[in-house]
């Protein structure tokens, strides 16, 4: 039974040292990230504009971020036209809606081209960290108005 037990540890012990040394932490700036988006109209009639957004300009987020303490509370005065970026991949995708209803075609097409997407970024070595979604919707007769949003984060090593 001791022979066994001290086996058990053993191996226990060598999992846990190799587990030790192929975790090396990545130093810092070892990655890049990137991201895009995803904005597919549902508004009705195909009057919607559905397009993948991707950034070709990068922004320093600390020039447009303020701290405000107890003494120091005045609004952050960061102007729109310095933070807007006029440097931009705009790809066309179809609208969930036309004139008939919603347009299953159109929801395959958009798979397509956002799966192509992700998979060309894949092939230049990104990888990706997460995918987030989030609707607006069509709140009944009144509205008419909603996208669906979907952003993909990537990273890779630098």
């Amino acid at each position: 039974m001791k022979k066994v037990n001290l086996l058990t540890v053993a191996i226990a012990l060598i999992a846990v040292a190799a587990s030790f040394v192929a975790f090396k932490p990545s130093p810092a700036g070892a990655y890049e990230f990137t991201s895009f988006t995803v904005i597919e109209s549902i508004v009705p009639n195909g009057f919607g504009r559905s397009r993948i957004i991707n950034a070709l300009e990068t922004r320093d987020y600390k020039e447009f971020t303020s701290v405000r303490t107890e003494e120091e509370n005045g609004r952050n005065k960061s102007k729109r036209d310095e933070i807007r970026v006029n440097e931009f991949e705009e790809t066309k995708i179809l609208n969930f809606y036309n004139m008939g209803g919603i347009r299953f075609q159109n929801i395959a097409a958009n798979d397509a081209i956002v799966n192509n997407k992700v998979q060309t970024m894949m092939d230049q070595g990104w990888e990706i960290v997460s995918i987030n979604s989030g609707v607006e919707s069509d709140a009944g007769k009144d509205d008419g108005e909603g996208i669906y949003i979907t952003r993909f984060y990537f990273k890779r090593a630098m």
